[in-house]
């Protein structure tokens, strides 16, 4: 035990020598997608830009029952690809819905005219400002994805992103777009007294300052698109068609259906994630 209490001090030392060990430069002609890591929301926290060696890809073919989702959203991109004027994103709506899965797509559509992925998460936030110094200025266009958001008011997350979207001195330039999901349409939790503060002048609906401040986030997104549960038809649907791209021979079947009826009830969900998992495990039977 002696022995391991003096060796700690020494490891920890080390550890943070590494950690204080840039990262080399990213090929950007080359790497396609990226991970900015940042393990805490200290100021010594080492923060870095790290290439995905396999993003995940899916093509927007195999997103079914969300035409009108994928329209906007392909129609924003593209704009965004070919130099012309384009929002930041607000996915929001039920999950496994694919909101996910849809920005993933237009990285496989698009990467090959110098569509770039940057995934990061709420502690990455904290530190926008520095992710956007170290991405270049060069034909690649880059957009900055933060999946399944959602804040507390204290996080220091919530203002760095306010502040990046609209309002800061320090924003992103404009090959830089910011494409956010969520399963909350204002990424804050929302609360049955906040509504005591509504007030009625002049016949007009004024929302309290607790409300406001949780819109004015959600209000920076220049786009939002919605995403809603399906109906039996479209998950049906859905887990047909991963059936046959996985190859299984019986997808039309009303064994099929009813089996996959009874997996969406097992999961207490319909959605495509659903449909997609019952269609893995009917064709890993062999069915």
């Amino acid at each position: 035990m002696d022995t391991f209490n003096e060796l700690l001090p020494r490891i920890e030392r080390l550890l943070d020598r590494l950690e204080d060990v840039p990262a080399a430069p990213i090929d950007w002609k080359k790497t396609h997608a990226a991970r900015w890591i940042a393990p805490g929301y200290g100021l010594n926290s080492a923060r870095s830009l790290r290439p995905i060696s396999h993003p995940h890809r899916i093509e927007a073919r195999h997103l079914l029952a969300i035409d009108d989702q994928k329209q906007k959203i392909d129609a924003n991109t593209r704009q965004f690809v070919e130099g012309r004027p384009a929002n930041n994103v607000l996915l929001t709506g039920a999950r496994g819905t694919g909101k996910s899965s849809l920005v993933k797509a237009m990285l496989a559509k698009y990467v090959s005219k110098s569509l770039r992925l940057i995934e990061l998460d709420k502690a990455g936030l904290a530190h926008l400002p520095e992710l956007f110094d170290l991405l270049p200025d060069g034909p690649q266009r880059f957009i900055l994805f933060c999946d399944d958001l959602s804040f507390t008011a204290d996080e220091p997350g919530y203002p760095a992103l306010k502040a990046a979207l609209d309002g800061s001195l320090s924003t992103p330039s404009d090959n830089v777009l910011i494409y956010a999901t969520s399963n909350r349409r204002h990424l804050m939790p929302e609360y049955m007294a906040e509504n005591l503060d509504t007030r009625h002048i002049g016949g007009e609906v004024h929302p309290g300052e607790a409300t406001e401040e949780k819109v004015s986030l959600s209000e920076r997104f220049g786009l939002w698109v919605s995403f809603y549960p399906m109906d039996q038809d479209d998950y049906l649907s859905i887990a047909a068609h991963w059936a046959k791209e996985l190859g299984a021979k019986d997808h039309q079947s009303e064994s099929f259906a009813r089996a996959a009826l009874q997996w969406s009830l097992s999961r207490g969900a319909r959605s495509g994630r659903v449909a997609q998992q019952f269609a893995r495990d009917w064709t890993g039977q062999g069915k």
